[in-house]
């Protein structure tokens, strides 16, 4: 019982997060205790015994932490049993290996056991060998087996017995004619691997979930089916694509490779024909939402494909901000992040502020210039804040989530130039305040779900404007709506530019 309260635990996993950090505290200290311990026998390096008892000391203390934080990680689940148990007791033997050094070298087991010194080295390199291994599998748990090891360059691949180097999974070859390709082997298993069985693999499974084999997809994991066979806008892995990038249920997690349109409209395509696991493109019904991202199955993408997506204030370069302005923000709770060191780009988060309100907008005025992305969800801001946001000329992506804003505010965006994304969901604007910003030259993107906005409107305002993708829940419509305008929102990350 006390097991199953523990697993269930939102502490225990509040607490077992803190693993990866934890764990680098004895791999550190013991690294740097046996660097001392062997300069100071070579008499390379002057230091007392009485510091390497300290150090040993904090390589044991922190060892243990980190095995207590381990354990309530592994409870979350989603790891190979095999590479766990191995990662646990080699863990548990670097705490163990690092507690027998210290005490030999403090002295305090040689009162217990006068013989007991001889045991001091080969306790402290057991324990050291012993962390980098559980270093290896430790990477091997979180970003898939081998991690570590993959792409080690010859001759030293040879020289340690691994296999020839493969070729990088994320490379996705063209297909010759694509209308004799099958569906699953050549076009939705390379996107799988491409971007989802890092986390989602016999290595590692997420959520007990494998996304490397069709009969385990189609098993699901612990949140049940990843998909339902005949309706790709009802299944989740389609779902979670279609989030917004910062919201903890999108997948791929951010950070991480994300699926283009194309790969989400082919996926969502195979699942509306049944997801079958044998048959060929030509065999299936072809939508003309699905032609175009056929047609590019067939050949390379241009060098400049992405950057022909993207909006163009990414191609501004503007002036540094105040280091003094950027540090006032700060001081007030805001989260500011340089988005592209070379074009001074920031990103301005009120995330820990619910009380943000529209007298402290003027604080962002010294910084008008350098703001793109803006993340005022959830605060106390009214309409009256939307004529300040307006005077950020190279605003392109603006959350307003949970907030009181109606028509009257949102029609003050219009003069952004660069404004491809707004979120107002769960807000007070409606239909008005739609067809207001709908006409935006940039905008290619609004979230618009436990809004005032009317379905009607929604479908009226997509027929009027084609490019623009209004996401309003998910159903096929949307589906097809984001296939076509395509995309959801700017993947690629400015700092990564």
């Amino acid at each position: 019982m006390h097991y199953i309260l523990l697993q269930d635990s939102s502490w225990a996993t509040f607490i077992g997060r803190f693993h990866p950090a934890i764990v680098h505290f004895p791999i550190g200290f013991l690294l740097i205790g046996a660097l001392l311990e062997l300069g100071r026998r070579w008499g390379k390096v002057a230091v007392s015994e009485n510091v390497i008892v300290f150090i040993l000391l904090l390589s044991a203390v922190s060892a243990t932490f980190a095995c207590a934080a381990g354990y309530l990680l592994s409870l979350s689940g989603g790891y190979d049993a095999n590479l766990l148990n191995n990662h646990m007791w080699k863990g548990i033997g670097v705490a163990v290996f690092a507690w027998m050094a210290w005490a030999v070298k403090s002295d305090n087991l040689q009162r217990i056991m006068p013989s007991g010194k001889v045991i001091y080295l080969p306790a402290f390199l057991i324990a050291t060998v012993l962390t980098l291994s559980t270093g290896h599998d430790g990477g091997s748990l979180t970003h898939g087996e081998g991690y570590l090891t993959q792409y080690t360059p010859e001759p030293f691949r040879g020289l340690a017995g691994l296999p020839p180097m493969q070729q990088k999974p994320t490379e996705i070859k063209p297909i010759t004619d694509v209308q004799q390709a099958i569906v699953y082997t050549d076009i939705v298993q390379p996107i799988l691997e491409a971007k989802c069985t890092q986390c989602h693999s016999a290595s590692k499974s997420k959520g007990d979930l494998r996304m490397d084999q069709l009969a385990l997809l189609a098993k699901g994991g612990e949140n049940g089916p990843a998909f339902v066979a005949g309706k790709g806008a009802e299944s989740d892995m389609i779902k979670r694509c279609l989030l917004p990038e910062n919201e903890d249920e999108h997948m791929p997690p951010k950070g991480k490779p994300q699926l283009t349109a194309d790969q989400i409209a082919l996926l969502s395509w195979w699942i509306d024909q049944g997801a079958p696991a044998e048959k060929k493109v030509a065999q299936l019904t072809v939508s003309e939402a699905v032609k175009p991202a056929l047609a590019s199955l067939g050949k390379e993408a241009p060098a400049n494909a992405e950057n022909a997506k993207e909006p163009a204030v990414l191609s501004l370069k503007v002036p540094k901000a105040n280091d003094e302005a950027i540090e006032n923000l700060r001081k007030t709770g805001l989260i500011v992040s340089t988005l592209s060191q070379d074009q001074n780009l920031l990103e301005i988060s009120a995330v820990n502020l619910p009380g943000f309100s529209d007298k402290q907008m003027e604080l962002l005025q010294p910084v008008a210039q350098q703001i793109t992305w803006l993340k005022l969800g959830g605060t106390a801001i009214t309409d009256a804040a939307l004529p300040q946001i307006a005077k950020f000329p190279n605003l392109s992506k603006l959350h307003l989530e949970h907030t009181v804003i109606t028509d009257n505010g949102i029609v003050s965006l219009k003069p952004l130039a660069h404004l491809g994304y707004i979120n107002i969901v769960d807000t007070k604007v409606g239909d008005k305040g739609l067809k207001a910003i709908a006409g935006m030259k940039a905008l290619r993107s609004v979230y618009v779900w436990q809004s005032a906005v009317t379905d009607s409107a929604v479908s009226q305002i997509g027929r009027k404007n084609p490019d623009l993708l209004v996401m309003n829940g998910f159903n096929e419509a949307t589906v097809a709506q984001f296939v076509k305008a395509g995309g959801i929102d700017d993947k690629k990350e400015l700092k990564n530019k």
